[in-house]
């Protein structure tokens, strides 16, 4: 491993401008890293329960086509399914018997959207298409463990990762996951959950942009929907505040034009209905969040199997990385760890490991050098323990 530790430019945190975004729960592009990871986790629980060992897959190819609906005070109809299009690579045969790939996908998604889009009709308002495909032999043979008993990688990729989270990201993800949160249906039940946050901070003031689609069959009129949005409002504020100290303002369905009545009216809580499509990838990193001011990579972690891909494995390693610098090494005020593999060797072995650090006022790299290789090594050694993270939900990716 080359590892090269380094002093990183000022965080965004303390920078004049920082801009952050979150995709929530119900938008599709969420929608479709939720499912494939899905369909990821029951595969794998699948191959262990049945061979004792988890089998090579990556099913992180997923489409969301909307469908068509017409909303309406009171409540509309969905007059066109959701499509769902799966894709990806698994194992269909293995020791002479049959793995039901198909079936196992079609219940994965089914079961997540039952669980989580609660107004959605998954029978008859989703149609799913399995089209996973067996991988290639030589893919294949890269999950089998290498000389020294470890995965070998099976891409050349790199993975990203940073803390401590800013303000401004903490708040972005409080007041997504404030208005999705059970209890806040509970009490404003036409809240749906395709929420969008789009925070932008100046100096020491944050503005929200929150889209919000709005459930028409708890919309009786337009005077409903303006009470809906400005609690969609009320409830954002309340998480951000007590999630910073600066201030913030919020802005909830910006391009209503409630004289002409157009709005942000929905069926089903969610854009994926009639206004918009979805991909794996296209949405929030492994953080969470979508970090322009931060390194990132366009790697789709969701639905890559959680044993050799480093498209996985190593974003989420780089951000326990720089958590555990930050938290272990003294004097660290900011860390980012980008992880570099090489296709078939060691994943416990990056090409590159490169670390940037803010230190307090008098420090030198030299200084911590040495406690932060330990913690990167660390790191690294304990790669296996993530897939047993990821598959019981320790470690979540959406």
């Amino acid at each position: 491993m080359d590892l090269v530790v380094r002093v990183a430019a000022t965080p965004p945190g303390a920078q004049e401008i920082e801009v952050v975004e979150r995709k929530g729960l119900g938008h599709p592009d969420t929608i479709c890293d939720a499912l494939a990871e899905q369909i990821c986790v029951r595969l794998c629980r699948h191959y262990r329960e049945r061979f004792g060992t988890i089998l090579h897959h990556n099913v992180d190819k997923l489409l969301l086509c909307a469908g068509a609906a017409r909303p309406g005070f009171g409540g509309g109809e969905v007059t066109a399914p959701i499509e769902l299009y799966l894709g990806g690579r698994a194992t269909s045969e293995y020791r002479g018997e049959v793995i039901p790939v198909a079936e196992l996908a079609i219940e994965a998604c089914q079961d997540w959207l039952r669980a989580n889009l609660r107004t959605l009709d998954v029978e008859r308002g989703v149609q799913i298409v399995p089209r996973i495909r067996p991988g290639s032999r030589e893919l294949a043979g890269l999950l089998g463990r290498g000389e020294r008993g470890v995965a070998r990688a099976n891409d050349t990729s790199c993975g990203a990762g940073f803390a401590p989270p800013t303000d401004l990201e903490r708040v972005v993800l409080a007041v997504e996951r404030a208005l999705n949160h059970a209890d806040t249906k509970a009490r404003y039940p036409a809240i749906g959950t395709d929420v969008k946050v789009m925070g932008v901070r100046r100096c020491a003031h944050i503005e929200l942009s929150i889209a919000c689609a709005m459930i028409d069959r708890f919309v009786p009129s337009l005077d409903d929907y303006v009470r809906a949005t400005a609690a969609a409002r009320d409830v954002a504020l309340e998480a951000a505040r007590q999630t910073t100290g600066l201030e913030v303002g919020a802005v909830v369905n910006a391009a209503d034009d409630l004289a002409r009545g157009d709005i942000y009216l929905t069926v089903t809580g969610t854009s994926a209905e009639a206004g918009d499509d979805g991909e794996v990838g296209r949405g929030n990193r492994v953080s969470g969040l979508i970090t322009p001011y931060r390194p990132m990579t366009l790697e789709a972690a969701a639905g890559k199997n959680p044993v050799n891909h480093v498209g996985k494995l190593y974003n989420v390693a780089a951000a326990r990385m720089a958590a555990e610098i930050v938290e272990r090494v003294p004097d660290v005020l900011d860390a980012t760890c980008v992880l570099v593999s090489r296709i078939g060797h060691p994943i416990d072995d990056p090409q590159l490991a490169d670390v940037g650090l803010v230190l307090e006022r008098g420090r030198r790299v030299d200084d911590v050098r040495a406690a932060v290789h330990a913690v990167v090594t660390d790191e690294l050694a304990r790669l296996p323990e993530l897939c047993d993270g990821l598959l019981a939900g320790r470690i979540t990716i959406v």
